[in-house]
């Protein structure tokens, strides 16, 4: 049995790197100082146990702490590169559109920090099971894969093209 004791290396285009370091630098400095100032008012106010405004702030200390944890552990073993090549085969940083059963999906292939803001595109994991059954098909390919129900699945790749923030 292999334990990792790191998460695997994630593919980021440049600007990713930079947007995500840039949110790093922020909730370790101003965001956390705020916070702290925040607490420190809350408790001023009285019993900690019945108070709101301390509860909240507590809470959203931990999710800061959370997410500084998240962007360190990705930004550190982030490999930091051009986008994949436009040809036509499915690598993480790709838009696939594909037909998953009898749907047909138009969704970013990779971690989801790519996608800035979310856009309006779904994002599926190199890691999930159809991440790894689709991982370096190409366009026209079909694959079948089994899904956590045990249930095995077809998936036919139309398209592959390079995502663009």
């Amino acid at each position: 049995m292999t334990i990792l004791t790191k998460a695997p290396s994630a593919w980021l285009p440049q600007e990713t790197y930079d947007r995500l370091s840039k949110e790093l630098e922020h909730l370790c400095g101003p965001a956390r100082q705020e916070i702290a100032t925040r607490l420190e008012a809350a408790r001023a106010e009285g019993n900690a146990e019945e108070n709101g405004a301390y509860l909240t702030t507590l809470e959203e200390q931990a999710k800061n702490e959370g997410r500084i944890l998240e962007l360190k552990e990705l930004l550190e073993t982030a490999h930091v590169g051009e986008n994949p090549a436009d040809d036509g085969v499915v690598d993480v940083g790709m838009v696939v559109e594909a037909t998953v059963g009898d749907q047909d999906l138009r969704f970013l292939f990779g971690n989801r920090q790519i996608a800035k803001d979310y856009d309006d595109l779904d994002v599926y994991s190199e890691r999930s099971p159809l991440g790894v059954a689709i991982h370096g098909a190409q366009t026209g390919q079909t694959v079948t894969y089994t899904a956590p129900n045990g249930k095995a699945i077809e998936v036919t790749i139309n398209a592959v093209t390079p995502y663009k923030p």
